[in-house]
């Protein structure tokens, strides 16, 4: 039985994202939202909206009790979290199933069992999916992490466990860096996700990092919808994503989807997930993590694969099996993120009011959006201010129609990537296809 009232646990494009595949549902929508957010498009376009505290996360949109407030007075029945906050937190998905509210996304125990980096590691090992060598689990003390370190051989990367977005993520490049990078880490781990436990695994220097989109129900199903490049991409934040790869075959997809789908039917895994992978230069692949929550560039995977993500995460969630969908991409799909930031100042943040603004539109352009002319860009938050989602029949075409479509988009008063974009799509190793995890880097050293 569907919901009748989905409270969406998040702000700016991905909760206007929810509330518009609820409204094609027949679904109720309510709102939370920051006093910074008050005047966000997902608070004017929900049936409802609960203010959940002030401008800072902690006081808002992590704070569960008033999140969980809010869902009970406006009598919804379940919880979408889209992507961050609490998205991926095993204790909200917990606490709702206590208050008797769906969460719409994996059980306690799923999160617990594969959003922690080193248990995921070793389920997928154990299931035959190919990970990178590393550590069995969490080390703590810096001695052992030292010796360890030494027995895989620099350079080691080392990572937080209940980590995300590159934050508790040090690279040593020799044993004589390592100890300031280990503290480091779990310094940041800790400020980040109160949970300093690292885990270290050997580096693989400029690999392709190829994610797998699954889907899962109740009935034991699984399905993949193939996999998105997001190889471009700044301090391990990700810049442009796109699917299908260029440098991924059928072959190839059909084995790294077999394992993506084998890894989440060994944890009974409900919803949606991504596996992330490592690929190296030869086309062997290494399991890096699982995410267990739709992402933010899950629109080029619905443009190839002509499928609503987000509704069937709903679907799913309300007891109904994943609908039987084509599994090979059609064309190819790009997706640009448009930040707030100054890319000509080492991406600094750029909050303000935007004074003009024109969306590009035609055949094969998508933007996802909460922004709008006058609106404040507030400085609390992610920088993301819109999403350019462009389709085309080849690689080519998807580049040609995304230049089109950034010389068209208009943002006045911030800087934003959009120059950026552009200049990456005059590269010629990007036109190529011929880059990998450090093409960033040396691009921004040539510019």
């Amino acid at each position: 039985m569907l919901f009748n009232k989905i409270l969406i646990a998040n702000r700016g494009e991905i909760a206007l994202r929810i509330i518009r595949s609820c409204k094609e549902l027949g679904i109720k929508t309510v709102a939370v939202y920051s006093l910074a957010d008050r005047d966000s498009l997902h608070v004017t376009f929900a049936d409802e909206a609960v203010c959940i505290g002030p401008a800072q996360s902690k006081d808002s949109y992590l704070k569960i009790p008033n999140i969980i407030s809010a869902a009970l007075i406006t009598g919804a029945d379940a919880i979408h979290p889209g992507y961050g906050f609490l998205s991926e937190s095993a204790n909200f998905s917990e606490i709702c199933e206590e208050s008797k509210i769906k969460f719409i996304g994996p059980s306690p125990q799923m999160i617990n069992a594969m959003g922690n980096k080193a248990f995921a590691k070793e389920t997928m090992k154990n299931n035959g999916v190919p990970v990178i060598p590393g550590s069995e689990g969490v080390i703590n003390d810096v001695n052992e992490a030292k010796d360890f370190a030494r027995s895989i051989g620099y350079p080691v990367i080392i990572k937080a466990s209940a980590g995300g977005g590159g934050k508790g993520m040090r690279i040593a490049w020799e044993e004589s860096e390592f100890e300031n990078a280990f503290q480091t880490a779990r310094g940041e781990a800790e400020a980040s996700f109160s949970n300093s436990d690292v885990y270290i695994e050997k580096y693989l220097e400029n690999p392709r990092h190829i994610e797998m989109q699954i889907m899962g129900d109740s009935f034991g199903n699984v399905y993949h919808y193939g996999e998105r490049d997001c190889s471009v991409q700044r301090r391990h934040q990700k810049l442009i994503e796109e699917s299908p790869s260029p440098v991924i075959d059928e072959s190839l997809r059909k084995i790294m989807g077999e394992a993506a789908v084998l890894g989440a039917k060994s944890v009974n895994y409900e919803g949606a997930g991504t596996f992330e992978f490592l690929v190296d230069a030869h086309k062997n692949f290494y399991f890096m993590e699982m995410n267990t929550r739709i992402q933010v560039e899950h629109p080029v995977s619905e443009m190839v694969y002509d499928v609503d993500l987000v509704r069937q995460q709903i679907l799913v969630a309300a007891g109904e099996k994943v609908e039987t969908l084509p599994r090979k991409p059609v064309g190819h799909s790009m997706e640009f993120r448009i930040n707030a930031e100054d890319p000509e100042h080492n991406f600094r943040p750029s909050p303000g009011r935007i004074e003009s603004l024109h969306f590009p539109g035609g055949f094969g352009v998508r933007i996802d959006s909460h922004i709008y002319q006058s609106y404040q860009v507030p400085p609390f938050y992610d920088s993301l201010l819109a999403k350019l989602i462009v389709w085309g029949k080849t690689r080519n075409h998807a580049i040609a129609r995304g230049r089109r479509a950034l010389e068209e988009f208009t943002i006045e008063g911030v800087k934003t990537t959009i120059p950026f974009h552009l200049k990456v799509l005059d590269d010629e190793r990007f036109i190529s296809g011929n880059f990998d995890t450090g093409f960033i880097d040396n691009f921004l050293t040539k510019q």
